[in-house]
């Protein structure tokens, strides 16, 4: 079997979460750096890496890393790759993205058009054509400069991974899919404990919840890139990865999620995304303000993504939120909390110190992942506790 090397990125903060996944499905890690993680495995990872794994963005096929400082050097040493080993005759190929840190080379647009130029000059030799009709498969290029040297990856997953194809209808400040996977797989929480979410917006926290506790693949109802490229995967790879989602995917089992809401018009929204997930059969949604949130049973879990409040006038309508944030945890002092939030002076108006703090790029911006870790169950009252 051939042995290829992947590039997996990740949000900031998150990849000790996401090296465990790739680890777990049974592949070596090569590199972990800030983002992304490069992992190496034959042509079963294109398949499962994108079927499989929750808090990656996209899966990229790693096809060189070198040193170039002037343009002539990324024309030359972008020639020099076997793009013939990738990119078919009438494959469509262009450099989708292009960024620069601290390099000499920083203008992304000119990065993009020379790497094209050097692609067809190579290609051209070797295909013995002069023009390329593009008409086949797709074959996006994508590159990242950071201190003058230059990683190359192809995407192999198309659209972003995060878009799992159950969230039609979005609330105004989504946390993405693969965040709102890695939050989870970030507290000890298992399918056997009560899971709310008192600001679930259009469910997503929920949703990947149930997923999670029910196994289901992420990306087994959805389509990738790779997918066409035959002469690089076989497509009984893929078709073998399907049915391993489905070997793995479990049935009749007890969950208790829920989800709450202050706009009934999102919780509508949530329910709808649920089922088109299928895992409605495990959420139940409701319209209830954070204040009324309470539980007759104890040693359940909190995961939530309250306002933030980016906009100053919802800035001032904060404190007094996270007061009533602090107000409800306090009356179910058995359970665990775990909220990402940027607000600052999130801490001060729950009234209490998170017992850990995890640092977290959400894009640009930077979040705090508060963990308040309620006491462990008694094991009799464990399975109770659903």
């Amino acid at each position: 079997m051939s042995r290829f090397e992947f590039i997996a990125p990740c949000h900031f903060g998150l990849e000790s979460v996401l090296k465990r996944e790739i680890t777990d499905l049974g592949y070596e890690i090569v590199q972990a750096e800030d983002g992304r993680i490069t992992f190496a495995g034959d042509e079963t990872a294109f398949c499962r890496g994108n079927i499989f794994l929750r808090t990656t963005e996209r899966i990229l096929l790693k096809v060189d890393k070198f040193k170039a400082e002037t343009f002539e050097e990324l024309f030359e040493n972008t020639k020099e790759i076997p793009w013939e080993n990738y990119i078919p005759p009438n494959g469509k190929f262009w450099v989708a993205k292009a960024t620069s840190i601290k390099s000499k080379l920083f203008s992304p647009s000119d990065i993009q058009s020379i790497m094209k130029k050097a692609i067809v000059e190579r290609l051209k030799k070797l295909y013995k054509i002069e023009w390329f009709p593009e008409d086949g498969n797709e074959y996006p290029i994508r590159v990242t400069f950071m201190k003058d040297e230059i990683t190359i990856g192809i995407d192999t997953s198309g659209e972003s991974l995060h878009r799992r194809g159950y969230r039609k209808l979005a609330s105004k400040a989504p946390i993405t899919e693969t965040l709102a996977a890695a939050l989870i797989m970030l507290t000890p929480w298992k399918r056997d404990r009560i899971l709310i979410d008192p600001f679930c917006g259009s469910g997503t926290i929920p949703i990947e919840a149930a997923m999670i506790g029910a196994n289901i693949a992420p990306g087994m109802n959805r389509s990738f890139l790779a997918e066409h490229w035959t002469e690089l995967i076989p497509k009984k790879a893929w078709y073998q990865a399907i049915e391993e989602a489905n070997d793995v995917m479990l049935h009749d089992i007890d969950m208790s999620i829920q989800g709450y809401d202050m706009d009934g018009e999102i919780i509508k929204a949530a329910r709808q995304n649920a089922a088109l997930a299928e895992v409605e059969q495990y959420i139940h949604f409701q319209q209830r303000p954070v204040k009324e949130l309470s539980h007759s049973k104890k040693y359940g879990f909190i995961i939530t993504n309250p306002p933030y409040g980016e906009r100053l006038e919802e800035k001032a309508a904060l404190p007094a939120l996270y007061k009533e944030i602090g107000q409800a945890f306090n009356a179910l002092d058995s359970w665990s909390y775990f909220i990402i939030t940027s607000y600052e002076d999130a801490q001060k108006y729950i009234g209490r110190k998170a017992d850990k703090n995890r640092k977290i790029y959400n894009g640009m911006l930077k979040t705090y992942f508060y963990q308040y870790m309620g006491p462990k169950p008694p094991k009799r009252l464990d399975m109770d506790s659903k």
